[in-house]
């Protein structure tokens, strides 16, 4: 236990004095600061200008080829595009169109008939929705003149078209557009941190090894200690750094909660249950160890720094394949599929399968139960494995050594 906490804290102070690690937390920590920020920061620009023009709104032109229907459809936009100041011209359509390039509109609707016409605008946004809203307000007029022709009286013909559906919706499971985003953000941590950190277990030994010091640790420190020690070091900075972003990104936002207003996705990507958040850390925690043990264990075998790469390719590539599976079935919405139920028990792909489902579905507690436990058991047999890898490994110098040699070597040990 001695040797563990040396190890333990030798590894940690590593990454504390790392500037590399260092520098990136502190840039990651002004970056969320930033973004957090700006808000209220592009509210003080523009508080002067949105004084003394709050009344302003965007310019919407609107053409029709009759007065009838120019007068109808004057009110019934105006009463649609609240945010636009609706103006009828009859202009032609390239003076509309000079109007529109030259910032003095920002669109504009030419009805050619009832059922057809031609909206302009400069840049098209991909969240503009003005075209339906459009299609929406002919439709119904339409109705009404078709239901007002066929003998149905003006007034009832009203009421008909502003008839309401209500409706009520009961979620007996999980809203999955509540918990997208920061399952989002968890699943891509998991991999960003799985890549970056287990990629530095792997160098960090390498790196050892190829410095001859290993003949030294190993002969004073357990196999077990050393392995342990590098791997929970790594853990422990990595969360260290999450807990930094994550954390200063509540507290900004707290800061500036009014300033954002009521944006739903910023909103719900802060508003995390606190039990989703515990299962969040859990299957964190474990799904690193995973990895991380076999990163270790995979470095103490390279025979060259330079080799850590190609080595640890089948590693990075199984965590690859397990990240495309997950957000695969994450983006189509169906996350108990049979392929997502398989993987939420296999110790490779559990931490971000089960905690998907979790979060965007309705798991039973049993199977919660027998995954947390499946990566328990896992997470201590590969890293007893690991250990032994990493004593047999680091004293091979020379060609790398194939696995069946290594394994025998371990059963040997």
């Amino acid at each position: 236990m001695t040797q563990f906490g040396k190890i333990l804290k030798f590894e940690l102070k590593y990454y504390i004095k790392n500037k590399v690690f260092v520098g990136v937390t502190v840039f990651l920590v002004l970056a969320i600061a930033a973004v957090m920020f700006f808000p209220r920061v592009s509210g003080i620009f523009t508080k002067n200008k949105k004084s003394e023009s709050s009344s302003e709104l965007s310019v919407m032109l609107l053409k029709t080829d009759s007065p009838e229907l120019t007068e109808l459809l004057d009110n019934a936009f105006g009463e649609a595009f609240t945010g636009y100041h609706v103006q009828t011209t009859s202009d032609s359509d390239s003076a509309i169109q000079e109007m529109i390039t030259s910032g003095k509109a920002e669109c504009a609707f030419v009805i050619t008939g009832m059922t057809s016409y031609t909206y302009y605008v400069n840049n098209l946004s991909m969240y503009d929705q003005n075209t339906s809203i459009a299609d929406s307000i002919l439709q119904n007029i339409c109705r009404m003149s078709a239901m007002v022709s066929a003998g149905v009286p003006e007034e009832q013909a009203g009421s008909i078209m502003s008839m309401e559906i209500k409706h009520q919706t009961e979620n007996l499971g999980k809203d999955q557009m509540q918990n997208y985003w920061y399952t989002y953000i968890m699943i891509f941590a998991l991999y960003m941190v799985i890549l970056l950190y287990g990629q530095m277990v792997a160098t960090n030994v390498a790196t050892e090894k190829s410095s001859r010091a290993m003949e030294v640790l190993i002969t004073s420190a357990k196999p077990a200690s050393m392995m342990f020690g590098k791997v929970i070091a790594s853990c422990l900075a990595g969360l260290f750094q999450l807990v930094s972003v994550f954390g200063s990104a509540i507290l900004f936002y707290s800061l500036n909660k009014k300033h954002w207003g009521d944006n739903p996705i910023v909103a719900s990507i802060f508003d995390m249950p606190p039990g989703l958040l515990v299962y969040m850390l859990i299957f964190f925690v474990l799904g690193f160890f995973i990895y991380a043990f076999l990163y270790g264990a995979i470095g103490s075998t390279a025979s060259k720094l330079e080799d850590i790469n190609t080595s640890v390719m089948p590693v990075t590539m199984l965590f690859i394949i397990a990240f495309v599976v997950v957000m695969y079935s994450f983006g189509s919405g169906n996350v108990d599929n049979t392929l997502m139920k398989i993987c939420s028990y296999i110790p490779f792909t559990s931490s971000m399968a089960m905690f998907t489902r979790i979060a965007m579905s309705t798991v039973p507690w049993y199977a919660i139960t027998a995954s947390i436990a499946i990566l328990i058991v896992s997470v201590i047999g590969i890293g007893i494995l690991s250990a032994k890898i990493y004593r047999v490994g680091v004293l091979l110098y020379g060609t790398t050594p194939k696995f069946g040699a290594i394994m025998k070597a371990v059963w040997k040990a």
